[in-house]
């Protein structure tokens, strides 16, 4: 991330807060005491910090998802439809496969990365073969995923009976933190000791963070370090000159979407073994492809970015949830404040207008005192 573009996307936020105050003025509440009960309630304790670090885990990885997609010049919108299908292989590998410990999550891992890199390669052979714009294919297929889902849950071998929800998966998928530790009795001895312990690993606290670390890193070197990196971002400049020096435009759309799929199929898949250890029947769709679209956006697109990007998104949401219960005041309002966030990114002449405004004003000043002088 450039100098120019950390700059939007600070002041981004900066507006974004300010109107949230005036929003929160004008209901009657006090803009600062809300701001620190959000504060406090996502990093005031021990346990809030782990909350807010697993509610990121999924938009992170869906974010470096759709960043990954915009670097290559494809709109990834059907990130919340890979999630799904990522979240559902994951499960029925879970539920219905026998491994040992680690291989077991190791394989249902994968199962996710490959449900949603087949879900997000079928926008790109739409794409590349049809000319199909990608982001009417994926509107479409978050539908059909989510149908699908849905439909997998009336096979019996899944679903759990009298529930609308499936099996369990089988605690060898498991890829929570020292879960089997905190059943134990030594375990409990000790966070029953231990304060702080306690509250950080009170949530369902997973390896999904590390994943995440570890997979915009491998993003940022493909994108800026390999040859594949330079032929996919050639074709996001300027397809017509990528075609004209010899890339494949058709095959690359296609690895492109494959490899942003997969990304958005993993984060589905860490949502499923690291928390909710099963899918239900869905009555919408859960967002997390949506929301990475925001995080992509915060972070301007840089894979890395999306990390604090997707901390703050979860930090807003979860921080903001207590603003019913502490002031009485709608939670909604966090909404309002993350979406004129990404209308002031999705603005950069206007955010460029208040830059050039300040340094012209900054470099008068200067001028002015050196007059004096």
């Amino acid at each position: 991330m450039n100098k120019r573009m950390l700059y939007y996307t600070v002041m981004s936020v900066f507006l974004g807060l300010v109107v949230g105050a005036i929003i929160l003025l004008i209901v009657g509440v006090n803009p600062l005491e809300a701001y620190k009960v959000m504060i406090l309630g996502a990093f005031g304790k021990p346990k809030y910090i782990s909350w807010t670090i697993v509610e990121a885990v999924p938009i992170i990885l869906t974010g470096i998802a759709v960043a990954f997609a915009f670097q290559t010049g494809i709109f990834n919108i059907g990130a919340e439809g890979q999630f799904i299908v990522g979240s559902l292989g994951a499960v029925i590998v879970g539920v219905a496969v026998d491994m040992p410990p680690v291989i077991h999550a190791i394989v249902a891992l994968l199962a996710g990365i490959v449900c949603g890199g087949v879900w997000g390669a079928l926008v790109g052979v739409f794409k590349a073969k049809r000319g199909v714009n990608e982001v009417i294919s994926s509107i479409m297929l978050n539908w059909i995923a989510f149908y699908f889902s849905n439909y997998m849950l009336t096979k019996s071998f899944l679903r759990k009976p009298d529930s609308n929800y499936s099996f369990n998966i089988q605690p060898s998928a498991s890829i929570r933190f020292l879960g089997e530790w905190k059943r134990s009795e030594a375990g409990r001895a000790i966070l029953k000791e231990n304060d702080f312990l306690r509250g950080i690993l009170n949530p369902p606290v997973h390896w999904g963070i590390l994943i995440a670390i570890v997979v915009a890193i491998l993003v940022w070197f493909i994108l800026k370090k390999t040859t594949l990196g330079y032929e996919l971002k050639a074709v996001g400049f300027n397809r017509f000159a990528a075609e004209y020096g010899g890339i494949d435009i058709k095959k690359n759309t296609v690895i492109s979407m494959a490899i942003s799929g997969a990304m958005a199929g993993l984060a589905g898949a860490v949502q499923v073994l690291g928390v909710a250890g099963n899918i239900g029947l869905l009555a919408t769709q859960q967002g997390y492809g949506f929301n990475g679209i925001a995080v992509s956006l915060i972070a301007a697109n840089h894979p890395i970015a999306c990390i604090p990007s997707g901390i703050l998104f979860a930090a807003l949401t979860y921080g903001g949830g207590k603003l019913n219960s502490a002031l009485h005041t709608p939670s909604e309002i966090i909404n309002i404040v993350i979406g004129i966030i990404v209308l002031f990114i999705a603005m950069p002449q206007f955010m460029e207008l208040i830059r050039k405004k300040f340094s012209f004003n900054k470099s008068k000043r200067v001028k002015g005192g050196e007059e004096v002088e």
